[in-house]
């Protein structure tokens, strides 16, 4: 089960690593299982940011969603489930969502409104048949 718990952003700095995100919890919020875990522990991400209504902020940088997406082998196997790929790979992948959105490349999926529509419906799909999945 995954753990979920509020947050605010506290600081982003960048070391020889990478990037390092710090989260503030409320004391209150914080899953027990994350306290046992050690430091160093890795961990899937989902982010959504909370606005002021409690809803969650729509998610508008498609490039990065597609290839964060396209790495995924969730998504893959979804894709070859779907009839879209023929092997899981992150370049089978990327090729399938640029064929399905009409597009030569990922990058355009920020610019061109078609392209956007037609990736949120592949999006829709995967999360629709990830859901199946779980149950």
């Amino acid at each position: 089960m995954p753990l979920q718990f509020e947050a605010r952003k506290v600081a982003l700095k960048q070391d020889r690593t990478g990037y390092v995100l710090t989260l503030s919890l409320h004391p209150d919020e914080i899953p027990e299982e994350l306290l046992r875990d050690f430091v160093g522990a890795r961990y899937g991400c989902a982010l959504v940011r909370i606005q002021d209504d409690e809803s969650a902020t729509p998610y508008s940088n498609r490039v990065a969603k597609a290839g964060m997406l396209c790495r995924d082998t969730t998504f893959q196997q979804y894709l070859l489930d779907s009839g879209l790929i023929l092997d899981k790979t992150e370049v089978g992948a990327a090729d399938a969502v640029c064929e399905a959105c009409g597009i030569d490349s990922r990058s355009e999926l920020n610019g061109n409104q078609t392209a956007q529509a037609l990736f949120d419906q592949i999006i829709l799909g995967y999360e629709q048949w990830r859901n199946e999945d779980v149950f």
